[in-house]
């Protein structure tokens, strides 16, 4: 909350608080028994994190402690992708069986799914005004669900691997990441690219959008960040 931290977690299953200006790790490392970790989100509230396990299953983690409070199954196979509802009530979770999960976070019930996207699912977004989830696959293929009803629309049927999405704050744009090192843009009133894509001297992990949507950020494996207007 006081912007001096920051949570990376590891293959390893370890996750590790460290200091933002010294880069020194601060307290024990955390660790998944169960498995490597292969996604973790951080609620609005900065108390809990949610976390994707390679079992299958997604665990809900205090900040304060550094330990598991809840542990939700219902996935068969890895999960590479968590992200929090808007108002913090909900996660929702894709995973290599090619199905995403939105789970309740105070009961851990599942509110709905598990719902077959047809593919191994590794990037999962609520949009900021929590009508939509978008949901990209390994194989290539972009899809925008409803995230009451499940219903859902194809954006985009590349064949390229969508490893990152991310939504603007006023709903209207969607940017993903390829494995081809670009990102691109998306208009999703029209359901059409917006420009050219987006290209990086190395693969794009990461995209976020600033608080004010006029910024896009993208991380990659070229250890850079990228700021683009």
């Amino acid at each position: 909350p006081d912007g001096k931290r920051i949570i990376v977690r590891s293959w390893d299953g370890l996750f590790r608080v460290r200091d933002l200006e010294t880069g020194t790790q601060i307290g024990e490392e955390w660790e998944d028994k169960d498995q490597g970790v292969g996604t973790i989100a951080l609620s609005l509230d900065d108390k809990k994190i949610a976390s994707g396990s390679w079992n299958g299953a997604v665990k809900l983690w205090s900040v304060d402690t550094g330990k598991v409070i809840k542990t939700w199954t219902g996935h068969t196979n890895s999960v590479f992708s968590v992200c929090w509802s808007p108002d913090g009530g909900r996660v929702v979770s894709g995973s290599d069986d090619g199905r995403f999960i939105v789970w309740d976070v105070k009961s851990g019930k599942t509110i709905l799914g598990p719902i077959n996207t047809g593919d191994d699912v590794h990037a999962v977004c609520y949009s900021p005004n929590a009508m939509m989830i978008a949901t990209g696959t390994i194989r290539g293929g972009l899809k925008i669900w409803n995230a009451n009803s499940a219903t859902w629309t194809v954006v985009d049927l590349c064949k390229i691997y969508v490893d990152a999405i991310s939504i603007s704050p006023n709903d209207r744009i969607l940017v993903m990441s390829y494995s081809d090192k670009t990102a691109q843009l998306w208009d999703l009133e029209t359901n059409q690219p917006i420009g050219t894509p987006l290209q990086q001297p190395g693969y794009v992990e990461s995209v976020t959008f600033s608080v004010d949507g006029k910024f896009l950020l993208t991380y990659g494996y070229d250890d850079h960040i990228y700021t683009w207007d």
